[in-house]
Order: structure tokens, then C-alpha cells, then sequence
């Protein structure tokens, strides 16, 4: 349904995205993350064709977006980064207007008023002058008014800024919903989001993308996938200590916290020995006696992965 070729943005010397290519298909939430002028809502815009690519090309659903412009944009429903709308109007009349924008015909308009004023939860706010709703409220109208055509793919920056956990939660789930018959790119800060509604997730970097796969697959490359948190008692917490680096599975040992005979660790563990770390320390306990109060295998964390890939990019990038 998306298919992003070898995009770059240059503005000036400055290259803003460089060189991207990803495709998204019908039925995938792509979550798209990076840190602060990474790039992504620069690519946003262009896949919408809301700004001009210095190179590369984007294709919706087969229609180019620059040979088959208007093609292309009927195609996509678009949440801007601030969430732009007439304030003068309210909320249904707004929302007539975008699907009047939209060609919609005049026997269904009402209808798609209706729906998209029932799927963003605006019911309460139809009749209301949108220079007097709340930050939350303003972004939920420019969600309907990206809905209101039904359309095959959606772009949305940012889609839950502003909004309270009741709202985002609420927006999340309406996304993932959404999902399963679209084709959707969300940008978000909040990497939550990505586990919560998202089928891939890619993160960009100074305008290149430095991961792209499931949430599962970005959470395996944390350093601490497969890791076990282990609180033992029986020797001194040092003893203990040595006689985990001991094992073969183990690769390093930290100490979170310990007293006078007994210690709380992480152990991560040695390369394809992950599986096999649980039972080896579970045998170690019983050859010396130790007590276990606690013995946990930790999943890789988003945030974690996020940090080492953005932070080991932009060192290099000093260097």
C-alpha cells in the first residue's frame, strides 16, 4: 500500500532524510520513532506530499505521488504534526467541509459526518466552536477529518500529543482497530504506543533508518533480552556473586542489591545461552545450598534498544 524508495530531503547543507526506503502493506501499523530532528516528520510530509523530495520516490497503492498526485492524496488520510483546523467553525461543521473537500457524495456525507464523529468520540463537542475545545479535543476533530473519507492508507504525527491516558488509550485502541484493514504510519515519542498498537516499528535516525522489524524482534536486540534477575541467600553476597560469574552461560553479572548473606543480580547471559540460564543457576543453588527468592527472565526493553541504537549512531557521527 506504501512504498517508500530511496528518499532523501535536503534543505540547504543540510540533509534531513537520507536515503530511506520501506514498504507498508494492507493490515500493518508501521510505528514510526526517533529521537528529536531525526527525521521523521520530514518523511512524513513527503509521503503525503505535503513537501517536495529532493530524491527518491513514493507510490499509494500504486499511484505515484508526484506523477498521480491527486490520485495518491485521495487515497491518504493525514493527521498533521499541529493539528491544523478553521477554529471559527465547530466540529460537525468542520467536518462537513472536509468531506465536502473530499468529494464525498451528498447521499453518504451525512453518514461519514456521523461515523467519524462516533469513531473519534465527538459527540459530546458536534455543535461546539472548536477555538473553545481543549488540546485533546482539537486533535481528536483532525483525526475525524483524516478518517472521514475512509481511506486506504493513514499518516498520522503524533496522533495522541495532547491527550489525557484515558484519550490515549482510547486513540491506541482505535488505531490498532483501524490496523487490521489499513495500511498506517504513526510517529510517536512514546514507545508504549508502538507495543501497544503496532504490528512493526521502524526508528530513524539523523534521516536514516538505523532498525526496522516486529516489536519483538527490536526488543531481542536489547542487551538485557534473556537476562535473569536472581536473589540468593546462603554465603556471603560476594560468594554468591563469583560463583554465578562462574557459570558458562553467564556473560556479566550486576549487582542490584545485596546484604551481609545474600545478593539480588542480573545475570546476562553468553550468546544462543539464554534458554539453558534458569536451569544452570537453579543447579548451582542446589550444589551449594542457597536459597532463590527470586529468579525472573526479563524480555528485552524498547527504551533500551532505542537509547543503544540512537546513542551508539550519534556517537559515531562525533567521532
Amino acid at each position: 500500500m506504501i512504498e517508500v524508495r530511496n528518499l532523501s530531503k535536503h534543505f540547504g547543507p543540510k540533509v534531513a532524510v537520507n536515503n530511506v526506503s520501506f514498504t507498508v502493506k494492507k493490515g500493518e501499523v508501521l510505528g514510526f520513532l526517533g529521537p528529536n530532528g531525526a527525521g521523521k516528520s520530514t518523511t512524513m510530509r513527503m509521503i503525503t506530499g505535503f513537501l517536495p523530495a529532493t530524491q527518491g520516490d513514493v507510490s499509494i497503492d500504486g499511484s505515484d505521488i508526484v506523477d498521480d498526485e491527486l490520485g495518491a492524496k485521495a487515497k491518504i488520510g493525514y493527521l498533521p504534526e499541529s493539528a491544523p483546523l478553521y477554529t471559527d467553525m465547530t466540529v460537525e461543521t468542520f467536518l462537513r467541509f472536509a468531506a465536502e473537500m473530499r468529494q464525498i457524495p451528498t447521499a453518504e456525507l451525512k453518514n461519514a459526518v456521523e461515523k467519524a464523529l462516533e469513531t473519534c468520540f465527538l459527540q459530546p463537542v458536534r455543535h461546539q466552536s472548536i477555538d473553545t475545545l481543549s488540546k485533546g479535543y482539537r486533535h481528536r476533530t483532525c483525526l475525524a477529518q483524516a478518517i472521514i473519507h475512509d481511506p486506504e492508507v493513514l499518516i498520522l504525527d503524533e496522533p495522541t500529543d495532547g491527550l489525557d491516558p484515558n484519550q490515549k488509550h482510547e486513540v491506541r485502541s482505535l488505531i490498532k482497530r483501524m490496523g487490521q484493514e489499513k495500511a498506517i504510519i504513526f510517529s510517536t515519542h512514546i514507545l508504549e504506543e508502538v507495543e501497544a498498537s503496532c504490528t512493526r516499528a521502524i526508528i530513524i535516525d539523523q534521516g536514516k533508518v538505523v532498525a526496522d522489524g516486529t516489536p519483538e524482534e527490536l526488543k531481542a536486540k536489547s542487551e538485557r533480552a534473556g537476562s535473569l534477575v536472581v536473589k540468593a541467600k546462603g554465603l556471603a553476597a560476594s560468594g554468591i556473586r563469583q560463583e554465578l560469574e562462574k557459570l558458562s552461560e553467564s556473560r556479566k553479572v550486576e549487582t542490584l542489591e545485596s546484604g551481609d548473606d545474600w545478593v539480588r543480580v542480573r545475570i546476562l547471559p553468553n550468546k544462543g545461552k539464554a534458554k539453558s540460564l534458569p536451569e544452570a543457576v537453579f543447579k548451582l543453588a542446589v550444589e551449594k545450598n542457597l536459597v532463590l527468592e527470586e529468579l525472573a527472565q526479563e524480555e528485552g526493553r524498547l527504551d533500551d534498544v532505542f537509547r543503544q541504537i540512537t546513542q551508539s549512531d550519534t556517537t559515531l557521527a562525533a567521532a
